[in-house]
């Protein structure tokens, strides 16, 4: 498991999924050293709130009934927003990473292991650096 060096700032994360279980794990697993500012269930509410919230760093899935993570992001960049977006994501195939790296994703985190990445993988983010799980 890498280090984590916590950055004196708390990083504002708004958590984007359809699944209340994932959006609490997520919430659960940032607490050390982030502070979850919105948690909403799907891409319209998250458009809707960013402007409000101003995360440093959303983290979507992609998979969403209505609006993709990929469409929110798409959104999020045309309207200027600077947040970072990491991808939460059951889909392992390489497909997905591209083209989450094409919708201005700097990080990409499979589900299942949501518990040991996500924390590093939005430190890494808020730092500028890409991460992607692992395992792909």
């Amino acid at each position: 498991m890498p280090t984590i060096i916590l950055a004196p700032e708390r990083v504002r994360v708004l958590l984007v999924d359809d699944d209340e279980r994932i959006r609490a794990r997520a919430a659960a697993a940032l607490t050390p050293g982030c502070e979850v500012v919105g948690s909403v269930k799907d891409g319209s509410t998250a458009l809707g709130v960013v402007g409000a919230l101003r995360p440093d760093v959303v983290v979507l899935d992609i998979s969403m009934p209505g609006m993709s993570g990929f469409d929110v992001a798409a959104h999020l960049q045309k309207a200027g927003w600077t947040a970072r977006i990491v991808f939460l994501s059951v889909h392992e195939e390489e497909e997905f990473v591209l083209a989450s790296e094409r919708t201005g994703g700097i990080g990409y985190v499979v589900k299942r292991r949501l518990v040991s990445d996500l924390l590093f993988a939005v430190h890494e983010a808020q730092a500028g650096r890409s991460f992607v799980s692992p395992m792909l």
